[in-house]
């Protein structure tokens, strides 16, 4: 399929006069979590909250500094997360995506909002009758 880029907003919510950054973000499926740069961190002032022991595409695992919350948004989206310091360039993996109700078009290799909802991000917060519990 090929290489997915989105242009990204990010902020940090804890300090509203800082500038938001914006980012060409690599949209990955196999990847869990938002990951940004150390330079983007620096420049929204996050603070480290934890590390995360994060298994490397090679199997090997490091310790990554983990940081938040980030305001995410992209097109009439918006959603709130933490993020992995790592590599030179934004990652944005499931959990953000999810949360922000957000697809990937595989024959135009981009990122879009669900067009089953394109006015507003769903979820399901419950278990739908019939399946699960």
């Amino acid at each position: 399929m090929g290489l997915i880029n989105a242009k990204v907003t990010l902020k940090n919510p804890r300090c509203p006069e800082l500038a938001p950054v914006d980012v060409d973000a690599l949209a990955d499926t196999g990847s869990v979590h938002l990951c940004i740069p150390e330079h983007v961190k620096i420049q929204l002032e996050l603070e480290e909250i934890d590390k995360k022991e994060v298994t490397l595409a090679d199997g090997s695992q490091k310790l990554i500094p983990y940081v938040g919350p980030i305001e995410i948004r992209f097109k009439n989206r918006v959603g709130f997360a933490g993020a992995l310091v790592m590599g030179d360039k934004a990652l944005f993996g499931v959990i953000p995506m999810e949360d922000m109700d957000l697809i990937i078009i595989p024959r135009t290799r981009t990122l879009d909002v669900n067009p089953n909802s394109p006015n507003i991000a769903t979820s399901i917060a419950k278990a739908i009758k019939g399946k699960g519990r």
